[in-house]
């Protein structure tokens, strides 16, 4: 185990991926050394430690870890595992289906199983154990639509077809996208604390906050606050409101929107590498990024804004 956590220690992944691949090969040596009744410092992995199955592993993990961050993925159902029956031919010898190490991760996760009539081995530890480190559900929701799908077939010639299928799924309840605004006329807080508050919003995971100068009764001027965010946080931005203005009511409301698919990424420019993010057919610099190569190289924002708008977009 020692050596494999070096391997991915090593590898050039994110840290998601690398955290996966480590959960995934922390499960097996549990299941392995209850197989063998030995500590997890000296279990030797034997298949499962070969080459192929170490790329195996890393290459699961990166593409989970890069599905979440594209399909903002909440949730991983496996549903129940098919597997077969007799015996299989390993390193330790022959060996019934499931074989130990599968049984051992399968009980230690709570996976379902689902015993078929073939004959053969139809779930590996090292498939076992991705399922028991990604599963967060074990039922499909009711009513879903599907986004993508994906897949692969095994190469061994069975009674029935070795296929696995992955596929990214909304559930039709959730597929309308909301959020929530919250609202507030002022008329009687300075200008220093709205600075203070606006901080504080966002250190708290407000979406945005902005003011809105209003003229209220009695012809007063006044701000209009206003915060967009999810329902999760509403509580604890409402008191934030409360506790550093001089609001008496704050109205809330629930918005429909439609927003473009957004994904982080580093792309190359004529200013090197720069963190960017891409909005559907756009892709723009990321604020921080470029202000850093403005500094750097003492040119205006809206210069290099433009020049790498144009190089990332042409």
């Amino acid at each position: 185990m020692a050596e494999i956590t070096a391997v991915l220690n090593q590898a050039k992944l994110t840290d998601g991926a690398r955290t996966l691949a480590l959960n995934i090969f922390d499960i097996l040596a549990r299941a392995e050394s209850k197989a063998h009744n030995k500590p997890i410092s000296e279990v030797h992995f034997h298949e499962v430690g070969a080459v192929d199955s170490i790329v195996d592993i890393m290459a699961a993990a990166v593409c989970l870890d890069s599905l979440k961050d594209i399909y903002q993925i909440t949730d991983v159902v496996v549903s129940e595992l098919y597997e077969g029956h007799g015996s299989v031919r390993c390193q330790h010898g022959i060996l019934p289906v499931p074989v130990p190490a599968t049984a051992n991760i399968v009980q230690a996760h709570g996976l379902p199983m689902h015993f078929m009539e073939q004959q053969g081995e139809f779930v590996t530890p090292t498939g076992a154990a991705i399922a028991a480190a990604v599963r967060t559900a074990g039922n499909l929701p009711r009513k879903f639509t599907v986004v993508a799908q994906g897949v692969g077939a095994g190469k061994r010639n069975y009674e029935k077809a070795s296929i696995l299928r992955a596929m990214i799924v909304e559930e039709c309840s959730k597929a309308q996208d909301v959020i929530y605004k919250l609202e507030s006329n002022i008329d009687d807080c300075p200008g220093e604390a709205f600075g203070y508050v606006m901080d504080r919003l966002f250190e708290a995971g407000a979406r945005d906050v902005y003011y809105t100068p209003v003229f209220m009764k009695k012809n007063r001027p006044s701000y209009q606050l206003n915060v967009i965010c999810d329902a999760g946080d509403i509580p604890k931005l409402e008191q934030i409101i409360f506790q550093e203005t001089t609001t008496i009511g704050i109205r809330r409301a629930e918005m429909a929107r439609t927003v473009l698919r957004r994904e982080k990424q580093t792309r190359n420019t004529a200013y090197g590498m720069l963190e960017v993010k891409v909005c559907g057919d756009r892709v723009y610099p990321e604020y921080e990024a470029l202000l850093a190569v403005c500094r750097e190289r003492g040119i205006s924002y809206l210069e290099a804004y433009n020049n790498v708008y144009a190089e990332l977009n042409k």
